[in-house]
């Protein structure tokens, strides 16, 4: 039959043959050049919406144009309307790019912007055409893109059999770090990063979906650039060395591959000026406090699922820079756990709370700065346009002024801060002398390069605006030798310059004079000097676009020179700012400073939670907690009390207040004294996990397990109804047996707060000497429940559920009938008394076997077997076989 081709292109179908007969699929379209083009610059971005570039508009076409339409609320139209190559139109003007591109971008697409890579003027043939950009989520520093208080960061991850590789890359800001470890630590890296978009292998995203969730914006790559050498090679050439040594990341091969890949993907996506990425770091596991997803989660430190809720970074953020807020967030889910670091920024903290005035004047210079970090950035990447020069230059000038204003004698930390800052001097003065004081936003708008700097540049702009007075003299001179007193000389973009004559004077124009235009009244004229005069301006304005261009570029190149100590300086500024802002927010909202030690015991008094208070209604006071921890002789508190009365507040605030104070902030508290803590675990409130096939309950005891398999020495505890999402019987026996567990751990006596609505675990303390009772405190006033909210010792007996109720608005008939069955079952006595009965009988139970084993080798030995049977993989007959050879023990 012969050669049978089917034609590539999305558009059109064609089936022919190499014989000279065709047989259409479907009607031929012809394509246009321009389409052409199109179609072959659209298939080398499959996945990506194509901005083409089409004289002062971008267009999109087909499918592209019907997402666009939508996304963006603009005309759908037509290409070729009623012809056989119509396709689906939608644009908008080029100068509308910043507008409307976020927009995109926040719809979740990956936009290719495809520019004109030569001037139209130059060419017979169509415009070549590129595209210059590909902007995905994660690969943005265009200011309506990333969120000015964030940080915008690609997470690069790869799987291998023992151990995950990732990494994380903010392009806005050149920020790099990188990390490896098992499936729980990147788990918590990702809640705490919170990165917009993450890449992977294509094969791996089944793993990542199951181990991490659905909830990022993921992207899968080919495997090629995970194979072999071609990551760390690519990491190698970047930062132009020949070992990652001096990183410390060369003994970590997955992050390698995750931050080699990272690097490629920005490549991939037309992002090739990236000197700015001029270092990569390890993050550092062993310098930073544990904060499980579930604790990030519980806690609300920088996000909550629940809508308008104010977070621990809403209250701890009025910070003066972006690049502050951004390092506060970090901060917040990195506490540290090295004594002398915290104990560091504590101290410039309390140095600003005492030394208000310079406080206040190192805050005016770092709203000067603005967000230097992602300015050097944009420099790096060749976008920064002049007025962000201009403020590069008055950043400068502001660091010089913090360079003495820190250097304090009194604080070892701020003197060497302001030793490391750095005011660039050099370029500071360049940029001055180069850039006009106040330049325009856009280069190709004119007078961005100050007068003095080129001389040709200085002729030129003399031709080209200091014509006006030379037009004026050509005026004079032909009014006085023609005798028109009305002669007059304009500019239109018809002909240019013209003379106009009106008709009363027209009779006197003389013969070399070419009449171009007839008016009503008058006559424009046009002559061979305001021809030559007209050329010589317009070649000016073109010659001094290019001078313009070529001196910004080289002033671009020379600030390059100086990324690492702007990006240091950025640094610097973002941390001073922290604790600036820690000292502000001390003095507004009462905090005091924390006494931190390497010791285990947790003493806060009047502590208070820093969200909810500043929550409370005017005029209304903040009941304050005192809380009490030590693993010697109150390891464990349980807490009871009703719904409502403020057990979970309790619970949230010990673990913010811990949390604070490691950050180096002061605390909302009267007087504190915190042992250090190395890991916070929290199961506080309860939610269904159905989109991943899970019940409260099993969400309950995955981050439980998750406790129980991870508690060290130095870990706080607060957990929160456990149990609760099962029956009564189930719910009491695993509390029961959780806190059990952590009283009698051999080797960790983990500090805990236990709040439950079980009133039977109040039984725990009678035989567990490190376990103490206390309540929240009610008052009952004529069957009504005031809530006291304050911590008081001993156990609560009742629940108050029915009073609950009624304050929710339950009707008042249910209330009622609630009532009514709640008497009767405490008549009957029934479920409360049998449930406490079989626990005291158990717990005597263990305990006299506990005590018996102490003494008994027999016992220690069958102990010792059962604590190693692995029941999930026992069969009956191994089981009945091990329950004889118990048997035949206990005989002996």
């Amino acid at each position: 039959m012969g050669d049978i081709r089917l034609a590539k292109s999305p558009q059109f179908s064609y089936f022919y043959t190499s014989t000279k007969n065709r047989f259409p699929l479907a009607k031929v379209k012809k394509e246009t050049p321009l389409m052409q083009q199109y179609n072959t610059i659209k298939a080398k971005y499959p996945g990506a919406l194509l901005l083409f570039r089409v004289g002062d508009f971008y267009e999109t076409f087909g499918e592209d144009a019907i997402k666009a339409a939508g996304i963006l609320g603009i005309v759908l139209t037509k290409r070729g309307n009623g012809s056989e190559s119509e396709t689906a139109l939608a644009g908008f003007p080029h100068h509308s790019l910043e507008t409307y591109l976020p927009k995109l971008v926040r719809a979740g697409q990956r936009v290719a912007i495809c520019d004109q890579l030569e001037d139209p003027k130059q060419t017979k043939t169509i415009v070549k055409r590129g595209v210059t950009e590909l902007v995905t989520p994660g690969v943005s520093y265009n200011d309506n893109i990333v969120q000015q208080k964030s940080n915008n960061y690609l997470a690069s991850v790869f799987f291998e059999k023992n151990s995950i590789g990732i990494s994380f890359l903010d392009i806005s800001t050149g920020e790099f770090l990188v990390a490896q470890g098992g499936a729980g630590y990147i788990d918590k890296l990702l809640q705490g990063f919170k990165p917009t978009e993450v890449i992977m292998p294509r094969k791996q995203m089944k793993e990542f979906t199951t181990n991490f969730g659905s909830q990022y914006y993921t992207y899968s790559l080919d495997e090629w650039p995970y194979t072999g050498d071609y990551a760390e090679e690519n990491l190698l050439k970047h930062f132009e060395v020949k070992s990652l040594k001096g990183f410390g990341i060369d003994r970590m091969p997955t992050a390698i591959i995750a931050a080699g890949v990272a690097l490629h993907y920005l490549n991939e996506t037309e992002h090739r000026n990236l000197q700015h990425i001029s270092h990569i770091a390890r993050i550092e596991e062993d310098r930073y406090m544990w904060l499980d997803r579930f604790t990030i989660r519980n806690l609300e430190l920088i996000g909550s699922a629940n809508e308008n809720a104010i977070t621990l970074s809403d209250v701890l953020d009025e910070t003066s820079s972006p690049m502050g807020a951004r390092l506060l967030k970090r901060w917040i889910v990195m506490p540290l756990k090295d004594i002398k670091s915290i104990q560091e920024r504590l101290h410039v903290v309390d140095y600003f709370h005492q030394h208000r005035e310079l406080r206040d004047e190192l805050i005016r210079e770092i709203k000067q700065v603005g967000d230097l970090e992602r300015l050097i950035s944009k420099i790096g990447l060749q976008k920064a346009n002049p007025r962000e020069i201009s403020q590069l230059k008055r950043a400068l000038y502001a660091v010089e002024k913090l360079k003495t204003l820190t250097n304090v004698k009194a604080s070892e930390s701020l003197a060497m801060l302001s030793e490391q800052l750095n005011p660039c001097v050099l370029i500071r003065e360049k940029i001055e002398k180069t850039i006009q004081a106040e330049p325009p936003v856009a280069l190709n708008k004119g007078n961005v390069i100050a007068d003095g700097i080129d001389e040709d540049l200085d002729k030129l702009r003399k031709v080209a605006f200091g014509g006006k007075d030379y037009l004026l003299e050509i005026q004079r001179r032909e009014s006085e030798i023609t005798g028109i007193p009305s002669l007059k000389i304009a500019f239109n973009n018809v002909f240019g310059y013209y003379l106009e004559v009106t008709n009363t004077h027209k009779d006197k124009v003389p013969a070399g004079w070419i009449r171009k235009q007839t008016l009503v009244n008058a006559e424009r004229y046009i002559t061979e000097e305001l021809k030559e005069y007209e050329e010589q301006i317009l070649g000016a304005e073109e010659k001094i676009q290019a001078i313009e261009n070529r001196i910004y570029a080289e002033l671009l190149v020379a600030i390059s020179e100086y990324i690492k100590p702007v990006q240091l300086n950025a640094q610097l500024i973002a941390k001073l700012d922290v604790l600036l802002n820690f000292a502000v927010i001390a003095e507004k909202n009462y905090y005091i400073k924390p006494e931190i030690s390497d010791s285990k015991i947790l003493d806060i008094k009047g502590g208070r939670h820093p969200v909810i208070e500043k929550n409370l209604a005017v005029g209304e006071d903040y009941i304050t907690n005192d809380t009490f921890l030590d693993p010697d002789t109150q390891q464990i508190i349980i807490i009871t009390g009703p719904n409502m009365a403020g057990k979970s507040a309790l619970l949230r605030q010990t673990g913010l207040i811990v949390l604070m104070a490691q950050i180096g902030c002061f605390i909302p508290a009267k007087e504190a004294h915190i042992g250090l803590v190395d890991k916070i675990f929290t199961r506080v409130g309860a939610s269904d996990n159905l989109s991943s096939g899970e019940s409260t309950f099993m969400v309950e005891m995955n981050e439980t397990a998750s406790i129980m398999n991870n508690l060290s020495d130095r870990s706080l505890i607060l957990l929160d109804e456990i149990g609760r999402g099962t029956s009564t019987y189930d719910g009491i026996s695993i509390a029961w047996a959780i806190a059990e567990f952590l009283h009698q751990h051999p080797a960790a006596r983990a500090k805990t707060l236990f709040a439950t609505h079980y009133h039977e675990l109040n039984e725990l303390s009678t035989s567990m000497p490190r376990i103490k009772n206390f309540n929240v405190s009610v008052k009952e006033v004529n069957n009504k429940v005031i809530f006291l909210r304050k911590l008081v010792p001993g156990g609560s007996e009742h629940s108050f559920g029915i009073h609950v109720a009624k304050l929710a608005g339950m009707p008042p008939k249910l209330i009622g009938r609630a009532s009514e069955i709640l008497k009767r079952l405490e008549q009957e006595r029934t479920g409360g008394e049998k449930i406490k009965d079989s626990m005291r009988k158990i717990q005597k139970q263990a305990y006299q076997l506990q005590m018996f084993a102490i003494d008994d080798p027999v016992l220690e030995k069958i102990r010792d077997m059962l604590n190693n049977l692995d029941v999930n993989t026992l069969t009956p007959v191994e089981a009945l076989m091990k329950l004889d050879e118990i048997q035949r023990l206990l005989k002996h």
